[in-house]
């Protein structure tokens, strides 16, 4: 393994910068369209419940049938992948987004009112930073989704690791796959863990307050 990586570097670095450019654009459009659904659906438990529901049942799709279903309409490549991405990942963050603030003490709200205090400075003060740990675990979630799916997106030519395991399978190379499987692993941990670090700050902050 070693010796591949030092005859053949741009094989792993480019896959991989690949993989954390489709991480990185998915999950920035996850966060914009899961934030303006959730200001639009937290007037309604309806909707809520129904908008849950909804992303769930496309949770549950298998990535590659997904894949099949849009190629007639995005064709083959990352705009498909990053697509469907998103979609999963609105089940992940919508649904937390929701409980967050659904799980604030009411006293604490209405105390605050009792102070005076704006609801532009509810939301930031004491809203969101009540809300955000639920809010960050549905991102922790997202990622480490994003990270193994878009591994499957190298079968609609939409590049990343994945690009290293299936050539690796297609060619029996078990060096390729070895190092697709390690590099996706350590990302995803690396990206859980840098994660869970910063929930757990922030849950410090919060009980400090």
């Amino acid at each position: 393994m070693l010796e591949f990586l030092l005859r053949y570097p741009q094989k792993l670095y480019e896959p991989l910068l690949q993989h954390l450019a489709i991480t990185a654009v998915t999950l920035a459009v996850s966060l914009l369209i899961a934030a303006l659904l959730c200001a639009l659906l937290m007037r309604s438990r309806v909707l809520s419940q129904a908008a849950v529901g909804f992303f769930s049942v496309v949770y549950s799709i298998p990535s590659l049938a997904l894949f099949a279903l849009l190629i007639p309409v995005f064709g083959l490549g990352r705009r498909t992948a990053v697509f469907v991405l998103v979609l999963y990942n609105q089940f992940l963050l919508v649904r937390n987004i929701l409980e967050g603030f659904a799980g604030i003490d009411p006293c604490l709200i209405e105390a605050a009112q009792g102070m005076g205090m704006s609801e532009a400075q509810l939301f930031f003060r004491i809203r969101l930073p009540l809300a955000m740990p639920s809010i960050l675990a549905g991102v922790r979630l997202a990622i480490i989704s994003t990270i193994g799916i878009a591994t499957i997106a190298a079968t609609i030519n939409a590049g990343g690791l994945g690009v290293l395991l299936f050539d690796g399978l297609r060619t029996r190379n078990p060096v390729k796959i070895a190092w697709g499987a390690l590099l996706s692993s350590l990302l995803a941990i690396a990206a859980n863990q840098l994660l869970a670090f910063i929930t757990k700050r922030l849950q410090r902050n919060i009980n400090g307050i």
